[in-house]
């Protein structure tokens, strides 16, 4: 049956050609946005007619009617218009071609006069139109939308060609990033680009990507954080920096978790991580102000601040800084969860995301998180073995994380060595030692606050979804 349906259709591409019609032309110039014809008119009353003309093009996604007068729909990105065919407008040949060469699916081009329906609905009459692009397959089932979830993740365009609600979605994710850009800017935010493939990884505790550049003979990464890159900014008198970028982390698939990742990252000078948390807190705030929140996320009131410590203890019992050694800790998790082979930081790790993260539905920060945690962060400055790191979630998942900057060079170089000994235990997300940015730091970083906030995350909290994989317009899927 489909390759019959393909038959036809490659027959009528075939019959357009023939009566000397380019189906693929190369331009179609002029064109109004659906949106914005439906707003010129808005005013007609039903069965008003204008002598307004109007250029529109688009995909055709219905059609009814076969007789001397049809109704067809236009989409475009901004919505969806009626065309009115009518015989004795379009002449027989070209009415005749309208019905019967054309398909749903196909791009076309039209050029007609405004009018609202008897019905109230308004529309374009078509004087003229033009194929700018046969389709060869036809489009996903026109009455339900694309529904199958793998065939969405796999084939984001049909996704995108059957559902509005995905195209507002993709709208609303480029919206959220063109806010945040305004507003870091707005505030002598500079942005930069460092660099994706990187001799050394760093700024996260994370399994990279490893390729090989065969000119330079030598073993590259696949960035999985900006962080040092951008400290080295500040280092140099930048003062505020932020980018805005791809990450790439070898890590499990899941709901939460696409190997390839959006991720804001912005450093201020002389500020701490309660400066960046307000920050961080106004720019949520604006972004959601601006761009919509569909879900039951509250973006509006003061978020929630608690210390990691408390909320692992209430949640668990279990308190992390009474255990500081790995067998003790074990002993106070008990049969709660599997330890084996996990080390102290993975353990604290695996409390807070089983017991606590789940629970954190409304936007909060948890804050003061174990040094062992944190090697890029600064010593608190009043809680032995902590420092001064916070993590924010929302929706039950983490969407931002940032720290006081550790800037001290001789505790920095401490802070790799003590990673190392942890990767010698097994850790293969330890962070590895990097003497360029410790000689960084030697030159000099002033006081410095930074966040990383998760777009993608951000965006399944505003639009209320589940998956990462719905607000990634390519997904990572298994074969």
């Amino acid at each position: 049956m489909a390759d019959e349906l393909l038959a036809v259709r490659r027959a009528k591409l075939e019959k357009l050609r023939a009566d000397g019609i380019d189906p693929f032309p190369h331009r179609f110039a002029g064109v109004e946005p659906v949106a914005a014809v439906l707003a010129a008119h808005e005013a007609l009353e039903a069965g008003q007619e204008t002598d307004a003309t109007h250029r529109v093009a688009g995909r055709l996604a219905a059609r009814r009617g076969q007789g001397r007068m049809a109704f067809l729909d236009l989409v475009d990105r901004s919505g969806r218009l009626q065309l009115q065919a009518r015989q004795d407008v379009l002449g027989d040949e070209l009415h005749e071609r309208l019905l019967t060469q054309v398909d749903l699916g196909d791009i076309i081009g039209v050029d007609g006069t405004a009018l609202r329906t008897k019905r109230g609905e308004i529309s374009l009459r078509i004087e003229r139109f033009t194929v700018l692009a046969k389709s060869l397959r036809p489009p996903p089932e026109k009455h339900h939308g694309l529904q199958d979830v793998e065939t969405r993740y796999r084939r984001r365009e049909l996704d995108l060609m059957a559902n509005e609600e995905a195209r507002e979605l993709f709208i609303a994710r480029a919206k959220v990033i063109t806010a945040i850009r305004s507003l870091l800017d707005g505030e002598n935010f500079i942005e930069v680009e460092t660099p994706i493939l990187q001799p050394l990884y760093g700024g996260a505790l994370a399994r990279p990507f490893t390729t090989h550049h065969n000119a330079l003979d030598r073993t590259l990464y696949l960035r999985i954080a900006t962080e040092l890159y951008l400290k080295r900014c500040i280092v140099g008198g930048l003062e505020r920096v932020y980018e805005i970028g791809k990450n790439f982390r070898n890590e499990g698939l899941s709901t939460k978790h696409n190997p390839e990742f959006t991720v804001l990252e912005f450093y201020e000078a002389y500020a701490d991580y309660n400066d960046v948390a307000d920050r961080l807190e106004s720019l949520v705030r604006s972004v959601a102000a601006q761009v919509g929140s569909t879900g039951r996320i509250d973006f509006e009131g003061p978020w929630r601040r608690v210390t990691l410590r408390a909320a692992i203890r209430d949640a668990t019992g279990v308190d992390f800084m009474e255990h500081r050694d790995r067998a003790g800790l074990v002993a106070a998790i008990g049969d709660r969860l599997p330890t084996g082979g996990r080390t102290w930081p993975q353990l604290v790790d695996d409390l807070l995301s089983s017991f606590v993260e789940p629970t954190l539905q409304q936007p909060t920060f948890l804050m003061d998180y174990p040094v062992e945690l944190s090697p890029l962060a600064k010593a608190h400055r009043s809680e032995p073995g902590l420092v001064e790191r916070w993590e924010a979630f929302c929706a039950g998942i983490e969407i931002a994380n940032a720290f006081t900057e550790l800037n001290d060079p001789d505790e920095q170089r401490a802070r790799f060595e003590a990673q190392a000994r942890l990767a010698a235990e097994g850790d293969e997300e330890a962070a590895p030692y990097d003497e360029v940015f410790v000689q960084a730091l030697e030159q000099g970083m002033p006081p410095t606050g930074g966040v990383g906030l998760g777009i993608d995350r951000l965006v399944m909290s505003l639009r209320d979804r589940s998956s990462i994989r719905e607000v990634v317009l390519f997904p990572a899927m298994r074969d």
